[in-house]
């Protein structure tokens, strides 16, 4: 039997990876390192991002340490779809504030064949599921659960404690509105909403 050995007729392999956590945990970090390592290996990437994120900078990603790579705003996760042309590597930055359609776009590009990389925030300040990320998460291949330091105690933090008064389930913020929580001094903080 021969076996043509010729790469356009090797079908590729697309795949759901999920990057989730708490705020300062490392999840957009991680992404683009990923999305830079995948550039080096001459791949072609595309980032997306919520157009509402503009915290750091409009067009770009960038983490809390700064480190940044450009990406393409848009305003729903259907978007992505019409802008993920001839790629091999999507990212996307900041999933939870995405419509649930995400999850639907994710498995689509993964079907055609594209690596598709996730990150977001997978429970919202009162510790339960946010937006699409756990929908993600279930269908996804590979899962990355990161972990930052409790501000309280030291110990694995895993929830996004909001320090102020404001009850809208999305409010963008840095350290001036979150600090990272174990589940012991989350839930001692919970007593009081």
């Amino acid at each position: 039997m021969f076996i043509e050995n010729n790469p356009s007729s090797v079908q590729k392999r697309g795949a759901i990876e999920v990057i989730c956590g708490c705020m300062f945990s490392g999840k957009t970090e991680e992404l683009i390192r990923r999305l830079k390592r995948a550039q080096l290996a001459k791949q072609k990437i595309e980032i997306f991002k919520p157009a509402i994120d503009t915290r750091y900078d409009e067009i770009k990603v960038v983490s809390h340490d700064r480190n940044s790579i450009h990406s393409t705003p848009v305003a729903s996760s259907s978007s992505i779809l019409l802008l993920a042309a001839d790629v091999e590597v999507i990212g996307i930055d900041e999933a939870q504030f995405f419509d649930n359609e995400l999850i639907n776009v994710c498995n689509q590009l993964a079907i055609n064949g594209i690596r598709v990389i996730v990150a977001g925030l997978d429970m919202d300040y009162l510790g339960q599921p946010f937006g699409p990320v756990p929908a993600l998460m279930a269908i996804a291949e590979h899962v990355t659960k990161v972990h930052a330091i409790c501000m309280k105690c030291g110990d694995i933090a895993t929830y996004s404690h909001r320090t102020i008064e404001e009850s809208s389930l999305v409010v963008l913020g840095e350290t001036n509105h979150y600090e990272p929580l174990c589940r012991s001094c989350f839930n001692a903080v919970k007593k009081n909403y």
